[in-house]
């Protein structure tokens, strides 16, 4: 049992460090104490963090116990992690209100039966002075210092303030408190997950196992989905705008999100790309990803809806004498400005298909330059023909 548990678990890993380590617990029999945590600093998630929930979901799954940790306090210090810079920390009502949104949203994976939701404020912030410095004492700056981004900011004399240094100790100290057996995060996290290995012995306690999941691509398919980068799916989106998006994504990262955002076997993807027909398993994935977070019934009506465009003889038309996509929406009068223009590209807003053939036009930014030719062309639930 312990095998099938293990490749189960491995499906869509980056890295478990140590294997043989989980191997043994799992072959003991022992239900495992898994634990993620999420810091509120924004109060929607996205499909780059389902990645790491989908993960957690598998360890229910098979009977262990899933800690979704929301890192109230942790909040306040602001993760280091992949920054350049200190961020600015937000304050105890944001976190709060955000920390409601989540437990409504990671519920559409989770199940909350089986899902223990712990606050580290309510063990961080009862913590006396001095078993904060007995904390720091187990750790020195020079490790830390090994972390890539500390390093780099003090190579470059870029500030790094004293209270960054406490994040991965606090977190640390949440594996301490709830007896870990496992931590999970994204494989920026790494440096982090190992300081708990190491300050769980340090308390006489058996390290957790460390288990990292691959950081998700966004819809640009070069940088990492997020909200600030405007190349996200949300959880919380209508289905819709879920189905469209994805729909608009590269035929190349569609095997990417089949291997990290659905259950669906490596060999069966390898089977799907081997068949040759993106487009249709496109369609697919998006009509699997709004069914999870929406239901069967509406991933039926939008998969439905889908390509179900006006005919391009109904459709007021415009002629655009600039054939750079920005500009052919102004000539067209969806909006009054190349710079508002630019803003609903970037919003994955617009959609295109040739007339005549009905054959989707992949948007790739505001500069785009479309061939000769007549277009359907599509903003929200408008809908115009062009002629360039």
């Amino acid at each position: 049992m312990s095998i099938d548990q293990l490749t189960y678990i491995k499906k869509g890993l980056a890295e478990l460090i140590p294997e043989g380590e989980l191997r043994q617990r799992l072959a003991s029999g022992k239900k495992l104490r898994v634990k993620a945590g999420f810091d509120p600093t924004a109060p929607d998630l996205h499909l780059g963090h389902t990645v790491l929930l989908r993960k957690m979901k598998h360890f229910q799954d098979l009977g262990h116990q899933v800690i979704f940790l929301i890192g109230d306090m942790t909040g306040l210090i602001g993760d280091p992690t992949g920054r350049n810079a200190t961020r600015p920390p937000l304050t105890r009502e944001q976190l709060a209100a955000n920390a409601e949104t989540y437990k409504t949203q990671v519920f559409k994976i989770l199940d909350p039966d089986l899902t223990e939701v712990r606050y580290n404020a309510d063990w961080l912030a009862e913590l006396k002075f001095e078993e904060i410095v007995r904390l720091c004492s187990k750790y020195t700056v020079a490790r830390l210092l090994e972390r890539d981004d500390f390093q780099k900011r003090y190579e470059a004399q870029t500030p790094i303030s004293v209270h960054e240094f406490l994040y991965p100790l606090s977190q640390a100290y949440d594996s301490v408190v709830l007896d870990c057996d496992v931590e999970m995060g994204g494989t920026d996290q790494k440096f982090n997950l190992l300081v708990g290995r190491d300050i769980m012995r340090d308390y006489g306690k058996q390290a957790q196992i460390i288990a990292t999941v691959p950081i998700l691509e966004g819809l640009d398919g070069v940088e990492k989905m997020s909200k600030s980068k405007n190349n996200y799916v949300g959880v919380t989106e209508p289905a819709a705008d879920m189905f469209r998006k994805l729909m608009n994504m590269s035929d190349t990262l569609v095997w990417r999100y089949y291997e990290l955002l659905t259950d669906v076997s490596l060999d069966d993807i390898q089977a799907m790309r081997t068949a040759g027909d993106p487009q249709r398993y496109k369609k697919e994935l998006a009509t699997r990803i709004v069914k999870d977070f929406h239901g069967a019934a509406e991933a039926q009506v939008v998969e439905s809806a889908w390509g179900g465009w006006p005919a391009f003889e109904t459709l007021e038309k415009f002629p655009s004498a600039d054939p750079r996509l920005n500009r052919v929406l102004v000539s067209a009068k969806f909006c009054g400005s190349v710079t508002e223009a630019d803003k609903l590209i970037k919003a994955n807003s617009v959609s295109l298909q040739t007339h005549p053939g009905q054959i989707e036009v992949t948007v790739t930014g505001p500069s785009q330059k479309l061939d000769p030719g007549s277009y359907t062309v599509r903003v929200g639930k408008r809908y115009k023909g062009v002629a360039v």
